[in-house]
């Protein structure tokens, strides 16, 4: 089952766990092809959650992860956005994706992403 995803549960949504997020519009073709298959997929996973973010009704969310390109497909797990990929993907590539956030070391990830921020300035004292 699939939840609709707003503003005000987003931060709550994504907190914990595997979470899928489609972000759609119902004047999209490739967004109804895709639902169907992100559906069955949801009732597969009972403990992912599946959430729809309608671009439309939420632009401030869709400008905030500067959505250009509908469908959209993201995947965060434990708060970490681990992908982010327009385009609707056929089930195979969807079960693989699922399989693979399954499989990430997310002590591996954070480790990976606290090596790429920037070191901090080292502090000046004055003369």
């Amino acid at each position: 089952m699939t939840i609709e995803v707003t503003q005000d549960n987003f931060e709550q949504t994504v907190r914990s766990g595997i979470v899928l997020l489609d972000w759609w519009a119902s004047w999209c073709g490739p967004c109804r092809a895709f639902a169907p298959v992100f559906e069955r997929a949801s009732a597969k996973h009972p403990d992912i959650v599946f959430g729809k973010i309608d671009t439309e009704a939420q632009r401030a969310l869709a400008a905030a992860f500067e959505i250009q390109s509908i469908p959209t497909l993201m995947a965060i797990r434990d708060g970490v956005l681990v992908f982010s990929r327009p385009g609707a993907l056929p089930a195979a590539a969807l079960e693989e994706l699922i399989a693979g956030v399954r499989a990430l070391d997310m002590n591996e990830v954070r480790r990976h992403i606290k090596a790429s921020e920037p070191a901090a300035a080292p502090a000046r004292s004055s003369p």
